[in-house]
């Protein structure tokens, strides 16, 4: 009989914890701007969860949230040296939002590739202060308590995160001048035309390539409109013959899947306000391009 209690209990965590997953999964991948550290924290997440004494529990998606942004917070401190030791910049690893826009959050807030970008450049709990209260709607008294600070404290964090962002961000276009952007930004890439490019340009447009130090992939970041155009001009010869162009959707916007010999080559995403493309972001990590393409391919 008791048993049968057993059991019926485990079914009912493995439900709770089901139920949870996209939350948990949409959180961790906000404050670590990567699949693979985020699903990693979501297994770490149930492990945990399938040790803990349910009956203690009272609110099993509280608990949850809490266990995974701490260890997604723990992941983030410690991952800040690998990303010390990356070869050339490093850019969020993408997703398909296609099937669920918002991430498993109440909002697609921290989600753009740009946001993440930007967020990246915040410490972990700050980050996932903001990621808690824009996204996922927390009230503050409970982003405090997750994050085992004061509710003034919590307050502080989000908005030291927001002003971050406000300064370092321009007020973005709608989606249908985004695609239209890209679109043009694209046709003349391929073309190596100058002066298309330098009209969809911001002045102070800035092109990141995450190679993962691979060949070709540009170091260092290309700052302002006239070396962003000649980078892409020069670089068009040996980038765009023999490519396929494929539009996908990447962190909630239109975005381009570049293939070359029938694989993924590189994902390239902007980011665009009413002055023009302010932001590339080409994903060429094989990495983080391969996991990429298997879940938008799925």
């Amino acid at each position: 009989m008791h048993a049968g209690h057993d059991l019926g209990s485990l079914e009912e965590a493995t439900r709770q914890f089901m139920e949870a997953r996209p939350k948990l999964f949409g959180i961790a991948y906000r404050v670590l701007g990567s699949v693979v550290e985020a699903e990693d924290v979501v297994q770490e997440a149930w492990l945990r969860w399938q040790k803990a004494d349910h009956a203690d529990v009272l609110e099993p998606a509280a608990f949850l949230a809490t266990v995974t942004t701490r260890l997604a917070i723990n992941t983030a401190q410690s991952a800040r040296v690998r990303r010390e030791a990356y070869v050339g910049p490093w850019l969020p690893e993408p997703v398909d939002t296609s099937a669920d826009p918002q991430m498993g959050a109440e909002r697609a807030e921290a989600v753009e590739m740009a946001v993440l970008l930007l967020l990246e450049r915040l410490n972990p709990v700050e980050r996932a202060a903001y990621v808690l209260r824009e996204a996922f709607d927390y009230p503050y008294r409970q982003v405090a308590l997750i994050l085992e600070t004061s509710e003034g404290n919590a307050r502080q964090l989000v908005s030291r995160a927001r002003k971050h962002l406000a300064t370092e961000r321009r007020e973005q276009v709608s989606r249908g001048e985004h695609q239209r952007l890209l679109e043009v930004f694209l046709t003349a890439a391929q073309s190596g035309d100058l002066r298309t490019l330098e009209q969809v340009l911001a002045a102070d447009v800035v092109s990141y390539a995450d190679g993962g130090g691979i060949r070709g992939a540009s170091k260092i970041p290309v700052v302002g409109r006239p070396h962003v155009s000649k980078y892409l001009t020069a670089f068009a010869p040996r980038f765009w013959p023999g490519a396929q162009v494929e539009w996908v959707e990447a962190n909630d916007r239109p975005a381009v899947l570049v293939h070359s010999d029938g694989r993924a080559v590189a994902l390239l995403s902007i980011d665009a306000s009413a002055q023009g493309i302010d932001r590339l972001m080409w994903v060429m990590s094989p990495d983080k391009l391969s996991s990429y393409a298997a879940s938008s391919s799925g």
